[in-house]
């Protein structure tokens, strides 16, 4: 053999060597991830949302033909426990939708560097909600919707007694023209009650931010809910008991104020936005929703339900693309659009429900006028979760006469605290 014939020998087995490489190459590249990513998503629903969030997963999946959404429904009392076996169990979902962001935000993945601009993803939300999401400077979630707490009355019962409801902020009600009100309604409509209102320290709280009180201080380092408008407000609270405006049989007996306003002998609900949804089949009255009344100052209180990825699960990187892709505005605005509830962006603050639209609009105006320092309270979630039970149970006792106003919220303050302290 030539020193040519062998250089052309050895030419051709190192293309031919090189030509396996590259094809190998190439089939490893077609490869590379030839399995699907299935990513859990931790759901609740409060009505209708759930079959909303099922049909934008299949559109997800439609166009990102490598992921699968496996979403996990419990029921919303369920889900804090779920996640929290789930987290302890070393195996965290890679999504979850969440209310209570302080509990799990040292679990959650820090979304900033998965998103093109941080400054721009959070600068889309409305900026009350802020707190709620980014917590030590971390975006640890993000906002789904948004939430208010407002007045819905019963039309019917307000029409016979011949009594108009503020039909534009110009118009909203002091806190002694609306009690006089819902005595004008029991007496000349046939109310039963003036209102029912929820069993929750967040409804309660309405009340203390109309009166310009707040259950911590604004920079959070202490309680101030034990002030005079906090006294002030529980007092008043229990006047609508003892005057018989509000009945004894939901804070003290446990009753359901949404049974009781769907009799239709209720004047007033004070509720959240997500009632809209659950009265929309009541037919046997007219109802709708106005503006809350006024105490020094008008105040509703913000919250929210978010979307939250966890550390740990392995798809940090995926999970993170689909909460870009549900926050979008296309995608947010028709999820908000569709369960009937309010969007936290600025910009898809009107949408064209098929049911309620300007009831909607009235809650938005209530969050609107809100007292920043609602937001800056219910935002701290790692303190106030420890506490609501016990405010709760505090107003009960105040209701029961078992304890002064002063006491009760003495208590609570000496509470707070110590769960400030613990921090």
């Amino acid at each position: 053999m030539t020193k040519r014939t062998t250089f052309k020998l050895i030419t051709s087995m190192v293309l031919v060597m090189l030509l396996i490489v590259l094809t190998a190459c190439g089939n490893s590249g077609t490869n590379a991830n030839p399995k699907q990513t299935t990513l859990d998503f931790l759901w609740f629903s409060d009505g209708k949302e759930g079959e909303v969030i099922k049909e934008i997963i299949k559109e997800y999946e439609q166009t990102n033909t490598k992921v699968k959404i496996n979403l996990i429904e419990v029921g919303f009392k369920d889900i804090q426990t779920k996640l929290k076996t789930m987290l302890s169990g070393g195996k965290p979902p890679a999504l979850s939708r969440v209310t209570d962001t302080g509990s799990f935000a040292n679990q959650a993945v820090d979304l900033t560097p998965y998103v093109d601009n941080a400054d721009q993803f959070k600068d889309q939300f409305i900026d009350s909600l802020k707190p709620y999401y980014v917590i030590n400077d971390k975006l640890v979630a993000a906002p789904m919707d948004v939430t208010a707490n407002g007045l819905i009355y019963n039309k019917t019962l307000f029409d016979k007694a011949g009594v108009k409801v503020p039909t534009s902020p110009d118009q909203v009600w002091t806190w002694d023209e609306y009690t006089a009100a819902l005595k004008e309604v029991m007496d000349k409509g046939g109310a039963r009650y003036g209102m029912v209102w929820d069993v929750t320290p967040h409804r309660w709280s309405t009340l203390l931010y109309q009166n310009g009180g707040s259950i911590l201080t604004e920079d959070g380092t202490a309680a101030a809910i034990n002030s005079e408008a906090g006294i002030r407000s529980m007092e008043q609270f229990k006047l609508l008991h003892q005057e018989g405006i509000m009945p004894e049989s939901v804070w003290l007996g446990g009753e359901n104020p949404n049974n009781l306003f769907r009799s239709g002998t209720v004047a007033t609900h004070w509720a959240g936005n997500w009632m809209i949804s659950n009265y929309k089949d009541i037919t046997d009255f007219e109802w709708g929703v106005t503006y809350m009344p006024k105490g020094t100052q008008r105040s509703s209180v913000p919250g929210g339900k978010f979307l939250m990825a966890f550390k740990g699960s392995g798809y940090e990187q995926e999970a993170a693309e689909f909460i870009e892709y549900l926050t979008s505005k296309e995608v947010n605005s028709k999820y908000n659009q569709e369960s009937l509830f309010m969007s936290p962006r600025k910009d898809s603050a009107v949408l064209n429900y098929e049911f309620g639209k300007e009831m909607f609009e009235i809650f938005a105006d209530e969050l609107k006028n809100s007292s920043p320092l609602a937001a800056n309270d219910w935002s701290r979630q790692t303190i106030i979760s420890k506490i609501t039970t016990d405010l709760k149970n505090n107003i009960v006792e105040v209701l029961s006469d078992k304890a002064t106003p002063q006491e009760a919220l003495d208590r609570t303050a000496k509470l707070i605290n110590e769960a400030i302290g613990s921090q």
